[in-house]
């Protein structure tokens, strides 16, 4: 199989294959301009530090019942999204194509660049910032990660906690990025500073 066939065995108008597709409604086109080489790495649970629900498949397709829960009141009426999120066990879920803008990012700067969500594609772990995550998500991570710098031009590695410092602090502490680091191996993908060291 050569490498477009093989590209083309996983991705079909930026949506992912081995993933599952939930289409949100929360996004948008990317400036003509964008260079799609930032993957940002987030954390999320609803209600926070709940696992295994449908929470946030509902948050991303604004299906959530707002009075469901105290902490979904707190949320009433945003419109996020992010392109993947990836469950405790390893499940992938795919909500905004990568040629699209989704709305992951917020208020964010990287490498001089404003606007993150322009110019980045947004990969959600279920999890709690500061906690460990699970290795089937590493699992799945890592995957994902090289087909997505195989397919888009992938320059940079980061955290929310990275683009949007001081205001989010997800993933935290408990992610691993020398694990990710190490096993994405991913020529000249840059990671967030030396903080990280192999």
């Amino acid at each position: 199989m050569t490498e477009s066939a093989a590209d083309g065995a996983l991705w079909h108008d930026g949506w992912y294959k081995p993933a599952h597709a939930l289409s949100s409604p929360n996004f948008g086109p990317r400036p003509a301009a964008a260079s799609i080489d930032l993957i940002v790495v987030h954390s999320i649970s609803l209600p926070p530090g709940h696992y295994g629900g449908d929470e946030v498949e509902r948050l991303f397709t604004n299906q959530l019942d707002w009075d469901a829960h105290p902490y979904f009141g707190t949320i009433r009426g945003i419109e996020v999204s992010a392109h993947f999120y990836l469950r405790r066990h390893g499940e992938l879920l795919q909500f905004v194509s990568c040629d699209a803008r989704a709305w992951h990012a917020g208020n964010s700067s990287w490498q001089g660049r404003t606007n993150c969500n322009d110019n980045s594609i947004g990969i959600e772990l279920e999890g709690l910032e500061g906690d460990r995550f699970e290795a089937q998500q590493y699992e799945a991570l890592v995957p994902l990660c090289t087909a997505l710098a195989r397919h888009y031009p992938i320059r940079f590695m980061a955290g929310h906690e990275h683009i949007a410092p001081g205001r989010k602090h997800d993933p935290g502490a408990g992610f691993d990025w020398p694990r990710l680091r190490r096993e994405f191996a991913a020529p000249g993908v840059e990671f967030p500073g030396d903080a990280y060291p192999l």
